[in-house]
């Protein structure tokens, strides 16, 4: 059973990892990167919403008493995990850009031991910190290292909303929410949210009917976007959140590290992209670390339980 677990936060790394490669075709089509980001969260959501109304219409029922929190996991796990990655790497490079994002797996097992008061085993914490070490290699964080305290600043926020995605994704029952059902209206209303930034209105939509070419490799510029929503968003999110429920969101999140490990490995066989040193040892460091952390076990201490409810998830 963990096993089976461990393979499906795996495969949710991969399939997030051909967000990075998808999106350059997208890219070299002319559209700016919050255009990508609106074309994945929007086509997501619309045929997630329109699949589920034909064969699981209960899916999308939202409970009154849930609507808050559904609204917080557009905003906070999804949308602002995706806008605020585009402002901070206009002011830092994008491999501390991505290596703070990535601290999450710390914040969460820090919140994990100090909030929700669970003793988890040493191997989750080394683990997530070896995680994070081994993606500081990985994108080679001291290759034009520059240092802007808004962009610090706004990482360190995107780190929070990262690691609340994956609480969140821990902090209800399948009695109160259908997990596809928010993560449907979740990238729904990011789309929304997102709406004023990415302004979809500019995008060229004719663009779909042509072709892309990235590093001499050329693909249909609606294949790339179909695969970029199908695969690395509604797929990469379904078997997340499916993860993080059969692991815990401390191990799920520190897996999940494996996403940048995923989209170089793809790169270089999709786009020809070479792999340093740096990046091979850094993703034996990152895998380590994942590994490490799936093997440890969470134990509530002794005492009052403390849950982790859909608002505290929020206000951490």
């Amino acid at each position: 059973m963990r096993a089976a677990s461990l393979a499906i936060a795996v495969a949710s790394a991969c399939c997030f990892g051909f967000s990075g490669p998808m999106a350059r075709f997208l890219g070299a089509a002319g559209m700016s990167p919050l255009e990508a980001v609106w074309v994945r969260m929007g086509g997501a959501g619309l045929l997630l919403i329109a699949a589920l109304a034909i064969v699981r219409p209960r899916a999308l029922r939202i409970p009154r008493d849930r609507l808050l929190f559904v609204g917080a996991y557009a905003l906070v796990a999804v949308a602002a995990v995706q806008g605020l990655f585009f402002f901070v790497i206009t002011r830092l490079p994008v491999g501390i850009a991505l290596l703070l994002e990535y601290l999450s797996p710390v914040l969460v097992v820090v919140w994990a031991r100090f909030v929700r008061r669970l003793r988890l085993g040493r191997s989750a914490y080394v683990g997530a910190v070896i995680a994070v070490a081994g993606l500081a290699v990985v994108v080679e964080v001291w290759d034009g290292i520059r240092l802007d305290t808004l962009g610090l600043a706004v990482g360190l926020v995107a780190a929070a909303c990262s690691a609340g995605y994956f609480l969140m994704n821990d902090a209800f029952s399948d009695d109160d929410l259908d997990p596809l059902g928010l993560i449907a209206w979740g990238m729904a209303g990011a789309a929304v949210v997102l709406l004023p930034l990415a302004r979809p209105w500019n995008i060229d939509w004719t663009a779909f009917g042509r072709t892309a070419t990235v590093d001499g490799h050329t693909l249909p510029v609606l294949g790339a976007a179909l695969w970029l929503v199908l695969v690395a968003t509604i797929v990469a999110y379904v078997t997340g959140v499916i993860a993080v429920r059969r692991l815990s969101a401390a191990i799920g999140a520190t897996v999940a590290t494996l996403e940048v490990i995923a989209g170089a490995v793809i790169a270089w066989f999709l786009l020809g992209e070479r792999l340093g040193g740096a990046q091979i040892i850094g993703g034996g460091v990152v895998l380590a670390g994942a590994l490490l952390a799936q093997s440890a076990a969470a134990r509530p201490e002794p005492g009052p339980a403390v849950q982790l409810t859909p608002e505290a998830s929020v206000a951490g």
